[in-house]
């Protein structure tokens, strides 16, 4: 963590010598692990340093999410409320209601496309795969709210029959489908802030939108860190 807090001020100081500090936004990041008394200490530190937003980084990497949004409480508790807060690798639809409602603003994770390659879609029920029996004779589109390119143009049916046949064209379809599920779900959420009604949104989506089981969560994403690491 320490090193941490070095090289955020070294970067900084080169960063305002660049000359390019107007044109270039730069964030400084909180680390920490799990343990609060070093969170606190690591945004106290990070938030000394004027970058022009702040993240919380070391999440979505293998904790519970019970844990991952008692950290994210924690730290925005400690960031400036007049600079944007990114939480750096969390992308499920579920988490990234909730870290809203924690305080966080910006989002990056390759779930979306890393799961739709694996023929896993977002729809408003919750993820589903379209290798499933169901999908084989759906003459629909997998998502009849979905205005994406996919949902627009085929059906459900035929998508299943790309990825059965291992045909490039599935994954692309599924991975805009997945993208614009998000899109839509933060654009959904803003508009939601912006006429105070979030409360009531995020209660409407956790009631209808089913997460994936913990168990297998948590075995996939050490199976994808395994993988990284191999």
């Amino acid at each position: 963590m320490e090193r941490t807090h070095r090289w955020a001020q070294a970067c900084y100081d080169t960063h305002a010598r660049s000359g390019q500090s107007g044109r270039q936004a730069l964030f400084g990041i909180v680390q920490g692990g799990t343990v609060p008394e070093l969170r606190r200490q690591s945004a106290q530190y990070i938030t000394g340093i004027p970058f022009d937003g702040y993240a919380i980084g070391g999440l979505a990497v293998g904790e519970t999410k019970a844990e991952m949004h008692d950290v994210t409480g924690l730290v925005c508790e400690g960031l400036p409320t007049d600079r944007p807060r990114y939480l750096m690798g969390v992308g499920s639809p579920e988490d990234l209601v909730n870290s809203v409602a924690l305080g966080v603003d910006m989002f990056d994770c390759v779930l979306p496309t890393r799961v739709a390659r694996n023929g896993a879609l977002f729809t408003p029920t919750g993820r589903v795969s379209i290798a499933n029996r169901r999908f084989a004779e759906q003459d629909a589109p997998l998502d009849d709210t979905c205005d994406c390119y996919a949902c627009g143009n085929y059906t459900a049916a035929y998508l299943r029959h790309l990825f059965k046949a291992g045909e490039m064209l599935g994954p692309r379809l599924a991975s805009i489908h997945n993208l614009r599920f998000i899109l839509r779900l933060m654009s959904d959420m803003r508009s939601a802030i912006a006429e105070r009604r979030f409360a009531a949104f995020r209660a409407n989506f956790l009631d209808t939108y089913q997460p994936t089981d913990e168990g297998r969560r948590q075995a996939q994403k050490h199976r994808w860190i395994e993988e990284r690491g191999a």
